[in-house]
């Protein structure tokens, strides 16, 4: 699962193409999160369904398993100054060590080694002055920092930072939203800070949602990927088996591994909520030994699902709708069958689903 291009089968760029229109891409979450579309889409029969996700409990059956990722989003992108007045957007990729950074920064170009840059902050009760020291620059827009005062990153992300919203979800300076986006872009199981991007399909649950599903005996089990920048880059190569997959952190728990697999055993199904998880199931099956189909442990994974592929953890999936040409669209293809996925997308289309991250969902049975 390592993301390599040795022996792996070709699939070309161009079948990850569809027409969507601008006005599908959608800006902000619906007013409460059951309240998403949810097109249902049956493997074994190519039937499409028109359902909600408050409907969800009753399209799966009582044994079955949902799979969380509980990563917790960190506010990364923020605001930087130089001594000139000049605004520099910026965004959090990873901490080095305390108080030592990568950021990617925007017009880098115009940035030098050795420059001091001073941190906006939007903590009215917080308005200590952060700055950042340019130490190095790592090409395309990725520099590693200095911050100080020196304080544990999520501190200071608390102070400088707003949630990371992708680049089609556009927002204003100052935009009303802003508020709503704390709360929406993060799901209300996440516990374990580290991504710069929301694991989106489930920010559609609630927790009386999983109650309706533990009514039913629909049972949950968590493990973590912590969304890297790399979820949004662009397929560069014409064959996916030349592309290789940007690297993730994950866990998986003995705990998570012993009930996933007591519930596989016991004859139920395994769900993952959203392509993380299956990229973290699927790494543990891969790495997994002949004592057990599954293995816990952490590390980073580069796993890259695309056509064809035999699943080895996951058994349905909830998604969400994603871009054109990109790998989380690779991964769907994957599970559904490249007619099916195509048929599913045009309907969506037809009808008018919300597309991308605060956009509705996809159930493939």
């Amino acid at each position: 699962m390592s993301g390599e291009a040795e022996n792996r089968p070709s699939f070309m760029i161009g079948t990850l193409d569809y027409a969507l229109p601008d006005g599908l891409i959608a800006q902000s979450p619906p007013p409460n999160r059951s309240d998403a579309r949810l097109l249902v889409v049956e493997r074994a029969s190519g039937k499409l369904t028109d359902s909600t996700i408050s409907e969800l409990p009753s399209w799966l059956a009582s044994g079955d398993m949902l799979v969380l990722n509980d990563t917790k989003v960190l506010p990364a992108k923020f605001l930087a100054r130089r001594q000139t007045g000049g605004a520099i957007p910026g965004l959090f990729i990873e901490e080095r060590d305390i108080g030592q950074w990568v950021v990617l920064l925007q017009g880098s170009r115009k940035l030098r080694t050795g420059e001091t840059l001073m941190f906006e902050s939007h903590d009215v009760s917080n308005q200590q002055v952060v700055r950042m020291l340019l130490e190095e620059s790592q090409g395309q827009g990725h520099w590693l920092v200095s911050v100080s005062p020196s304080r544990s990153v999520e501190e200071v992300l608390e102070q400088i930072g707003r949630p990371p919203l992708p680049p089609y979800i556009r927002r204003a300076a100052e935009d009303e939203r802003d508020g709503v986006d704390l709360g929406r872009y993060q799901t209300v199981f996440a516990k374990n800070p580290g991504a710069i991007a929301a694991p989106t399909a489930g920010l559609h649950l609630t927790q009386e949602l999983l109650s309706q599903c533990k009514d039913k005996d629909i049972s949950t089990a968590f493990v973590t990927l912590h969304v890297g920048l790399g979820t949004f880059k662009p397929i560069a190569v014409d064959d996916l088996a030349g592309h290789v997959m940007h690297a993730e952190r994950y866990d998986i728990s003995a705990e998570a591994v012993e009930a996933i697999v007591a519930r596989r055993e016991a004859g139920g199904r395994i769900g993952a909520v959203g392509t993380t998880s299956v990229r973290v199931l699927e790494t543990a099956a891969a790495l997994a030994c002949a004592d057990s189909w599954l293995e816990a442990g952490s590390g980073e994974t580069r796993a890259f699902i695309y056509p064809p592929y035999e699943f080895r953890a996951v058994d349905f999936l909830l998604t969400n709708f994603h871009l054109p040409r990109s790998t989380l669209l690779a991964l769907v293809m994957a599970m559904a069958g490249e007619a099916l996925t195509r048929k599913a997308y045009a309907h969506a289309v037809e009808k008018g689903y919300r597309f991308f991250s605060y956009g509705d969902a996809m159930l493939i049975l």
